[in-house]
């Protein structure tokens, strides 16, 4: 990393759910459930499903102009965009060059990163670093799922626990110390990708019409496994990034993990021995959206008031890969 001092700073945050929203009880006319079995066992209410026609780059585009109207700069300013996403508009161009067109920004740098359910860390980490470098002033970064799209309506154990939606910052650099991004730690374990993954699609099972009638297009997940690794990690992240900034787990002011499972959150705050009013979650209404999760609770927590001048800010995920990370911002 540069051994600059400059800061990287939020200065806008948005985000965008799609108007169709599937309760538990919507889900138990499609699926073999019930609202009773989907809360207890994730504590998810209900989810957002995007229309038919609604694309990945839609959503972005819905997330990145509030961010930018939050940030008040001309968007033509940006240039750096980053799309966390593991469901693109397709393989490639990538959705950010996507969302470049649709913002009529100019031939910018411009890129997707899929790091699943920490696609959204990994992107502020990546953005952080490359506005430390001089090279960059502004970017927009994105986490944006369309997670409707890959879900096995026939396997009750996953398909209740996602929904869609897409979420953005505008980071800046700054002359101001001690404030904005103060560090991430990334990483990733990829010993054992089927804990959780979409089988087919890429070089090792093409697209034919056997991957399809194997439904193998659709997520598959070891859901017991991913949730022992899932509070393990983020509390071994969370402790890392705390003590390399020389911080103690009581002087967080709000803690945002990734949305995946209410249990997750739970056991990882009693781990971290922080009170549950000290977390912002929104799981219940939105489910699992990867990618778009962090960022999604951080504009609503921003946005309700919860984040003001001053505090410090810990943002939390893991995801398939396995990966996961951790980023600790001081608010400006």
């Amino acid at each position: 990393m540069s051994q600059s001092t400059q800061s990287v700073i939020i200065t806008g945050t948005g985000s965008y759910t799609p108007a169709k929203v599937l309760t538990n009880d919507d889900m138990a006319k499609i699926v073999d459930t019930s609202d009773e079995w989907i809360r207890t066992r994730s504590g998810i209410r209900e989810r957002c499903f995007a229309g038919q026609d609604e694309k990945t780059s839609d959503m972005a585009v819905a997330a990145a102009e509030k961010a930018i109207s939050a940030a008040g700069i001309d968007r033509s300013d940006i240039d750096l965009i980053i799309v966390a996403t593991m469901t693109p508009d397709m393989p490639f161009p990538s959705t950010a060059c996507i969302l470049q067109s649709k913002l009529g920004l100019g031939n910018i740098t411009a890129f997707d990163i899929q790091a699943a359910c920490s696609g959204f860390i990994y992107a502020l980490n990546t953005g952080s670093n490359m506005l430390r470098s001089g090279a960059y002033k502004k970017a927009l970064i994105i986490g944006a799922e369309k997670m409707s799209s890959i879900l096995d309506f026939e396997d009750r154990a996953t398909c209740v626990l996602f929904g869609d939606a897409a979420s953005a910052i505008i980071l800046e650099a700054s002359d101001a110390s001690g404030v904005g991004v103060l560090g991430s730690i990334t990483g990733s374990d990829g010993s054992e990708p089927s804990l959780l993954h979409q089988p087919a699609g890429g070089s090792t099972i093409p697209s034919s019409h056997e991957s399809i009638d194997a439904r193998q297009h659709f997520i598959k997940m070891n859901g017991k496994e991913i949730f022992k690794q899932a509070v393990r990690i983020m509390e071994q992240v969370s402790s890392n990034i705390l003590e390399q900034h020389k911080f103690k787990s009581e002087q967080i002011d709000l803690l945002i993990p990734h949305q995946a499972n209410m249990r997750i959150i739970d056991s990882f705050a009693k781990r971290l021995k922080l009170p549950m009013g000290k977390f912002h979650n929104n799981l219940d209404r939105f489910g699992n959206t990867s990618a778009a999760s962090v960022g999604l609770a951080l504009d609503e927590a921003y946005r309700k008031g919860r984040i003001q001048s001053g505090d410090l800010i810990l943002l939390v995920a893991f995801g398939a890969g396995l990966t996961w990370g951790a980023s600790l911002i001081k608010w400006q």
